[in-house]
């Protein structure tokens, strides 16, 4: 949850803690102190970003389940019932089937964590949407590589594609995010960024190493 829906939600508490107390005080003063308390919660709500609140209300439509029951096969996913869902499901889905088609379904499911544990924390962008295409349009600023190599994203492997859809769906659904470990970044092990040196590698799954951003990085 981000510092902007904590602030919120504290806000919304005050004022539920406080409306018993003024229950029994005179008129003026309850009056007075309702605008207040009706004041901060309205600058407290305001403060949150517009896609935020979009992306939030999505999200409770739909029942959260536990990825403890996923087996990570394909056998399991084809099992599962075909998936749709609006933009912030598409452009997950899309990312999946561009970086990482050809990994295992846990490997797909691990590349979701990164995304979605970037949408909750406060260093990235609030939505599915926005974490994917930071950066995209400015020269070795692309998130995610995809979004700016150059070619066209056509999906031509539609089989590919329902699976990581799937994926997509769940990930998005999912009460827990147990694969990565908070896990903010990966890359395949063809490649050595800079910043792998720095970031604490969490796991290793499938062609991906997978690591999380650290709170201060050191000036080495």
């Amino acid at each position: 949850m981000d510092n902007h829906v904590k602030e919120a939600l504290r806000m919304l508490r005050l004022l539920l803690a406080f409306s018993i107390f003024i229950c029994s005080a005179g008129s003026v003063f309850a009056d007075v102190t309702l605008k207040q308390l009706f004041s901060n919660e309205q600058r407290a709500l305001n403060a949150i970003p517009d896609a935020r609140i979009a992306t939030l209300f999505e999200r409770s439509k739909q029942a959260k389940h536990s990825l403890k029951d996923v087996t990570y096969t394909k056998g399991w996913l084809a099992a599962q019932p075909d998936a749709t869902g609006g933009a912030e499901w598409q452009c997950l889905a899309e990312a999946l089937y561009f970086e990482a088609r050809g990994e295992s379904v846990r490997g797909q499911f691990a590349v979701a964590e990164v995304i979605l544990n970037r949408v909750s924390s406060t260093r990235y962008p609030d939505t599915i949407c926005e974490v994917i295409n930071q950066g995209t349009g400015r020269k070795h600023a692309c998130q995610f590589s995809y979004t700016c190599d150059g070619h066209a994203e056509v999906v031509s492997e539609p089989l590919a594609y329902e699976q990581v859809a799937k994926i997509a769906a769940l990930s998005m659904k999912a009460s827990e995010r147990p694969l990565t470990q908070g896990a903010t970044h990966y890359h395949t092990k063809a490649v050595s960024p800079h910043w792998a040196r720095k970031f604490p590698r969490t796991t290793t799954i499938g062609f991906h190493h997978f690591y999380r951003q650290p709170t201060r990085l050191s000036k080495k």
